[in-house]
């Protein structure tokens, strides 16, 4: 990796870092010693999700990227240091002749063969909905001409993204690593083969849904149930939800009628939840991240920054919103906040730099205003951050009634979850005495 690869790998981390509130990863990390490994990933939140894998993982990776961003001013300088790769789709070039991606294929298999890795999106496009997509069998067939060609221990390994509101600055995200999987090139299925197993791997990473709204509220059961055992990470939060999405489908079958009525009691309870602006982690007792940190000596010392922070960077915090509001694909609005932020907060502290050079009687004085200049922002969202956490728990202070009922509603919603986990145990040890 050469050091202005290097160097902007670490600056798009930072700003991944500072975007989400916290990025999580877990599962077998790639290490820096990793060659030929093909990384496949799902796909929803557009130039997110590579910078999240690349910025990541510990070992050189080459994304797959569609043709069409080599054409935005900027980013293709960008792409080439990333070494990225284009790929010509019939949907941006309808006159794609058939064998357009040959070159493509030819590239990845040469750089697989010399011990490189790859990083591809095998649904195809970010998109909006709430399960995966098709994939398609590109990965694969990457690695087949590589074999073809004579590279030898193959490989390729699924890296799940989970985003709990992904269009949202300050929203948490987790990077998931799944097994290894040695690639059988030999095999005559072998390319069908590594596919299914590309999409089980990730299906085993990641939460689905029917719809956005099915899916939210197995993340928001799974919040409960960690919240009730004191668990309060993200990452486990996602963990837990793919044993409820599974156990949610089979209580379906065997007894729809409580699965209705988990669904119906827990919706219920989220959306009382969210208008008295609190959430379950409250209830149930636990601190958050917010609160958790609220009192780190050096917030307290920087404290009289925040006002000045919010008043002089109140206007380059409009301009991602704005920018982001001008699309309707929610997977595309957390790139576009990202990239605005990037030439916005930049401009404009550049701009007050140069107010301050002039209105500075002494160097002293020019020093002091330009620390203030690039420190107030940072301390500006620490204290936003702790301030909201301060305002929900004021709300359990003042709102005594309606916790009182949320509470209820709370109690009665964990009733009928473990009333399902029950069922679902009872069926569990059935099952095992009919097959013995």
């Amino acid at each position: 990796m050469t050091p202005v690869r290097r160097t902007l790998r670490a600056l798009f981390k930072a700003l991944v870092r500072l975007y989400f509130r916290s990025i999580e990863e877990v599962g077998n990390r790639p290490g820096p010693e990793t060659r030929g490994r093909v990384f496949v990933s799902n796909h929803w939140s557009a130039l997110i999700d590579p910078i999240l894998v690349l910025t990541h993982a510990r070992c050189d990776i080459s994304p797959l990227a569609k043709s069409t961003l080599w054409n935005i001013p900027g980013l293709r300088w960008l792409l080439d240091l990333a070494d990225a790769v284009p790929v010509v789709r019939r949907r941006d070039d309808p006159s794609k002749p058939a064998g357009a991606n040959d070159e493509m294929f030819d590239r990845v298999a040469a750089h697989l063969s010399r011990g490189g890795n790859v990083l591809v999106f095998p649904e195809g496009t970010s998109h909006n909905e709430p399960q995966m997509q098709r994939l398609k069998t590109g990965a694969a067939r990457m690695l087949a001409r590589a074999a073809a060609a004579g590279a030898t221990e193959l490989a390729f390994q699924a890296v799940g993204l989970e985003f709990d509101e992904r269009e949202s600055f300050r929203s948490r995200a987790v990077v998931a690593y799944g097994p290894v999987r040695p690639f059988a090139g030999d095999a005559p299925d072998a390319v069908e083969r590594a596919t299914s197993q590309m999409r089980a791997d990730l299906e085993e990473m990641v939460v689905e849904g029917a719809s956005w709204q099915e899916r939210r509220l197995v993340l928001f059961i799974a919040e409960i149930l960690d919240n009730e055992e004191g668990d309060l990470s993200f990452a486990e939060a996602v963990r837990v939800a793919q044993g409820v999405e599974h156990a949610r489908d089979e209580l379906r079958k065997s007894d729809p009628e409580l699965a209705a009525a988990v669904e119906r009691a827990v919706a219920e309870y989220a959306d009382d939840l969210e208008k008295a602006g609190l959430s379950d982690h409250q209830l149930a007792g636990k601190e958050g991240d917010e609160t958790r940190s609220r009192l780190h000596p050096l917030g307290w010392l920087l404290a009289p920054l925040a006002p000045i922070g919010v008043v002089l960077y109140w206007v380059p915090y409009q301009v991602p919103r704005l920018v982001a509001g001008r699309t309707d694909e929610i997977d595309q609005r957390s790139t576009f906040k990202l990239g605005a932020g990037l030439v916005a907060y930049p401009v404009w502290a550049a701009l007050l730099g140069t107010l301050a050079w002039v209105v500075a009687p002494s160097a002293a004085v020019l020093a002091a205003l330009v620390a203030v200049i690039l420190i107030s922002p940072f301390v500006a969202l620490f204290w936003l951050e702790r301030t909201q956490g301060f305002a929900q728990a004021l709300r359990l202070v003042t709102r005594r009634r309606a916790l009182t009922t949320l509470a209820q509603k709370r109690a009665q919603a964990i009733e009928l979850i473990r009333r399902a986990q029950a069922a679902m145990e009872a069926r569990t040890v059935d099952a095992a005495g009919h097959t013995t």
